[in-house]
């Protein structure tokens, strides 16, 4: 299984953290994956709240390109319909050329009913909008004259001067089991987040086989790639509760859906989550690929997670890579 590193970006004022502080946190820690060995890092784009502060992947993303060498840059997600897809083509190329071709993308329609209002968009328009922009950005990242002609979008003739050094990977998060089936039959790689969308982890089997249906409906090669991301923690011994257990708590109050406000027992109790030593981790990972899940994002910093539990946090995981890989779990 490929494991990559996910960050939702949640950023909680009072524990006394700038946002510039935490900007260099994750720096640090995507250096510090990169040195590790991890396939990819992804951060999350939001907007307008706490809930994630960067609003702009692919400024932090640059950043980190000119510090780290081989591990995979990216978002998850980058929100299509908040934005030209012109200007995310030519964003994410550039991004994808100053890290010598580790784009690694993923993409979305968005769901957080304030970041609809801030940008003035009814969420009746999200998926029109989506399919849209994805058809432009992937048209356009061929180097090829674009014309284009939808509801919301107008291309006549443009081509890009930036474009990626090769297609990069890219995956398309959906939030509702039913739409793992819909991403299938598109030949599309899927990403998603069991937290949000399963009352249990052995939900994720179906919407698993949902889109392995799809994906074989439409005739791509290959079976696809399912990337799920699981809020991770490896301590030094199985009971973490007391070291991850106030992050915890402090993520799931900021969130802002209701399903996502379990507690750290229900959420354990459910499989939702990997926490525990290396040996547990590595059990319920081996059961996530059993599954059928091949790609696992660890979403390893949040609720204002101290950096040095973090940091000690991603060392373990790291010890669940083959020293002769660093791109897939044993």
């Amino acid at each position: 299984m490929k494991l990559s590193i996910f960050s939702v970006t949640d950023h909680h004022p009072s524990l006394g953290r700038s946002i510039s502080d935490f900007y260099d946190q994750l720096l640090d820690e995507i250096e510090l994956a990169d040195q590790l060995g991890f396939a990819n890092y992804f951060l999350a784009e939001h907007h307008f709240h706490e809930y994630g502060v960067v609003t702009s992947p692919p400024v932090l993303l640059a950043a980190a390109a000119r510090r780290t060498s081989r591990i995979g840059l990216g978002a998850a997600v980058a929100v299509l319909p908040f934005h030209n897809p012109l200007v995310l083509a030519e964003e994410y190329a550039m991004l994808d050329q100053l890290s010598n071709g580790r784009l690694a993308l993923g993409v979305g329609s968005g769901y957080l009913e304030h970041e609809y209002a801030g940008f003035a968009i009814g969420h009746w328009e999200k998926r029109v909008r989506f399919d849209e922009a994805l058809e432009v950005l992937t048209k356009a990242w061929t180097g090829e004259p674009v014309t284009y002609h939808g509801y919301y979008h107008h291309v006549e003739g443009v081509r890009l001067a930036v474009t990626p050094l090769a297609p990069p990977p890219l995956w398309v998060a959906v939030i509702r089991a039913e739409a793992a089936y819909h991403v299938g039959r598109q030949g599309r790689n899927v990403m998603l987040i069991p937290y949000a969308t399963a009352t249990d982890i052995s939900d994720l089997g179906t919407i698993v086989d949902s889109y392995r249906t799809g994906y074989a409906e439409s005739g791509a090669p290959g079976r696809g790639e399912v990337a799920v991301a699981l809020h991770t923690y490896v301590g030094e011994r199985p009971d973490v509760r007391a070291e991850v257990g106030p992050a915890l708590a402090q993520y799931t109050d900021s969130r802002l859906y209701h399903r996502s406000r379990r507690s750290y027992d229900q959420l354990t109790d459910a499989g939702l989550v990997l926490f525990g030593d290396q040996d547990e981790v590595r059990e319920r990972v081996e059961k996530l690929s059993g599954l059928g899940v091949g790609h696992l994002l660890a979403l390893t910093n949040f609720g204002g997670m101290p950096a040095e539990l973090a940091t000690a946090s991603l060392r373990r995981l790291s010890t669940l890579l083959p020293a002769s890989d660093g791109h897939d779990l044993a």
